[in-house]
């Protein structure tokens, strides 16, 4: 099948180049203009593994408005707050018979992709895979070849034989995807596990395997973990996982899959760009309220990293 990627920063490029390493045809589609216009000028990306053998891959890429492609399947992998913007620029591309497939980190996603797609045709997911964008037209793969797992689910929680093909292809390209059917568990599970990682070591700037050998790890992420399963409870979504295998879940994402990896919410902190916290913290907590329940520790968070953003643009003079 042809797939075109929407969004080709970090995950974008490891979807696209790995499908594309696996004998598919693959065509990228971003908005933001430097990145087009780098891949562009040194035809194609660098892409390193763990931060060695950097070499440029060959790449299509285009803006919304110069694609002309017609893909079976789009991949979405922009940031929750450009998610909007990139699927109005592209409608004029979309149509009936195409599927989308999207691993977005965070909550918010299916409603805005409901708008230009048939929900029998969503399929989403969580992804276990950690990827680095140093610059425009410059990717790192962090972990082994073949390192890294996704979740796949259908919206309409009924794989048909069009999501069976997208999983064999996503396999044969090492993505190692797993098929489940529980759409609001699969998704919040992932979102769980991120309102821990993600957030906790980008207030403290550290790696995964940094922050859980700390003596508070496991105090923390409990805690955030029982208020996210409060909230669910309340919401009527059965999670994949029990309390417990939460918490291991994060063990072995920080011990042993991704202990080197600065989580995404990180890289844009520190590359100055808003972060993700209010899809991942702030869905929880906003989630909450629904139900008459306040998951404070997670808005507590959820601010301090707002705080942090703040700090970073403060100016000193304006006190003066």
């Amino acid at each position: 099948m042809k797939y075109t990627v929407l969004g080709a920063g970090a995950m974008g490029l490891r979807y696209g180049i790995l499908l594309q390493e696996a004998g598919f045809e693959v065509d990228f589609v971003d908005i933001w203009d430097k990145q087009i216009a780098a891949v562009k000028q040194q035809n194609g990306v660098f892409v390193s593994r763990d931060g060695a053998n950097k070499h440029l891959v060959p790449i299509n890429i285009s803006s919304p408005e110069d694609y002309q492609g017609d893909p079976d399947v789009w991949i979405v992998f922009t940031k929750q707050m450009q998610l909007a913007d990139a699927l109005k620029r592209s409608q004029h591309l979309f149509n009936d018979k195409q599927y989308v497939v999207t691993a977005m980190n965070g909550m918010g996603h299916i409603e805005k992709l409901n708008q230009y797609f048939d929900s029998n045709k969503v399929i989403s997911g969580t992804a276990m895979i950690a990827t680095v964008l140093n610059g425009p037209g410059d990717v790192d793969f962090m972990g082994a070849s073949g390192a890294g797992s996704m979740n796949v689910v259908n919206q309409n929680e009924k794989p048909d034989e069009m999501t069976k093909k997208i999983v064999e292809e996503f396999s044969k390209a090492n993505l190692n995807p797993k098929l489940t059917t529980n759409f609001q568990g699969t998704l919040m599970a992932k979102v769980i596990l991120n309102s821990v990682c993600n957030t906790l070591c980008t207030m403290f700037g550290i790696k995964m395997g940094e922050f859980i050998q700390a003596p508070t790890a496991e105090k923390l992420s409990k805690q955030l973990i029982d208020e996210a399963f409060d909230v669910c409870e309340r919401a009527g979504i059965t999670l994949l996982n029990t309390r417990e295998q939460e918490w291991q879940a994060i063990k072995y994402a920080s011990t042993t899959a991704m202990p080197l990896h600065f989580p995404s919410m990180y890289q844009d902190m520190d590359k100055n760009r808003p972060t993700e916290v209010d899809y991942i913290n702030g869905y929880i907590y906003d989630l909450g309220l629904k139900y008459h329940y306040e998951a404070s520790t997670h808005d507590f968070l959820r601010n301090l990293v707002h705080l942090a953003e703040f700090s970073k643009d403060f100016d000193p003079k304006s006190l003066l």
